[in-house]
């Protein structure tokens, strides 16, 4: 499992840090892309939850979420978009035929579309700023690190559950490791990325605390399904929202922890 896991991280990896130093829109299509698959996958276990989401209406209301950083600004046709899809989906659902909770329905396809699309819209952003190649990069590897550290303290001392009801391989032990392990090495990779140490040890500390609760929060909707992974997209590792979970809270606390510090 660990040698699968390594070997499609290796395929990857290269993959990531060439769209991500390309940026503009060759990383913004990637990010379209990457919510895409993930809310495809997401519309998949809620539909094993016997809810029925639009996916057509989610992927568009999706995609306009996170596009607009990188569009011209001045774009009313986006709030058009927006709000075509947000009253599709209302009336799409009730419109269908033997559904017992189309209401439900419909607040899964607004809700699914929300969830990967206003936070996926944040990498985007991110990339966008000044040196945002770096800091990018560095909540990356941030959370990367963090969730090494996590794993591999979790599987040698692991013994108290950390939310059993979400995760049951989840350990306050792999939790601490982890959040010590980010905040530990996120200064010195800032450091060799050029950017400040100070601002690389803050956003240490962020990013150990918020990207356990993306993980978990994924967690909610697998276990309600009895999922172990949201599909087999990538060998070793699930599928695109197992690998996003934890950057769908990183991401958006890095660029607003930016933004009010003034760093941005």
């Amino acid at each position: 499992m660990l040698r699968t896991r390594v070997l499609s991280a290796l395929v990857l990896l290269p993959i990531v840090a060439v769209l991500l130093y390309l940026g503009g829109w060759w990383f913004a299509g990637a990010v379209l892309v990457a919510a895409g698959l993930a809310l495809h996958e997401l519309y998949g276990l809620l539909r094993q939850a016997e809810l029925a989401p639009q996916e057509a209406i989610g992927l568009l209301l999706a995609a306009a979420l996170v596009l607009p950083p990188i569009l011209p600004q001045g774009r009313p046709w986006l709030e058009l978009i927006l709000t075509l899809c947000t009253a599709g989906a209302l009336v799409w659902h009730m419109l269908q035929p033997g559904r017992p909770r189309p209401g439900v329905d419909a607040l899964a396809t607004l809700a699914g579309a929300l969830y990967l699309g206003w936070m996926g819209r944040h990498f985007v952003a991110l990339r966008l700023v000044p040196q945002g190649l770096q800091w990018t990069a560095l909540a990356l590897l941030s959370t990367w690190i963090t969730d090494s550290g996590a794993y591999f303290v979790g599987r040698r001392w692991g013994r108290r559950p950390l939310a059993p009801r979400l995760s049951p391989k989840k350990t306050w032990e792999g939790a601490v490791g982890g959040w010590l392990t980010g905040a530990a090495l996120t200064p010195v990779v800032a450091w060799l990325l050029g950017l400040s140490p100070w601002h690389g040890l803050a956003l240490g500390a962020v990013i150990a605390t918020v990207a356990p609760f993306g993980d978990l929060a994924e967690s909610m909707f697998k276990r309600q399904v009895g999922a172990k992974d949201s599909s087999k997209l990538i060998p070793g590792h699930g599928g695109m929202l197992d690998r996003i979970d934890s950057l769908l809270f990183v991401i958006p606390s890095a660029y607003y922890y930016l933004l009010i510090a003034g760093v941005i």
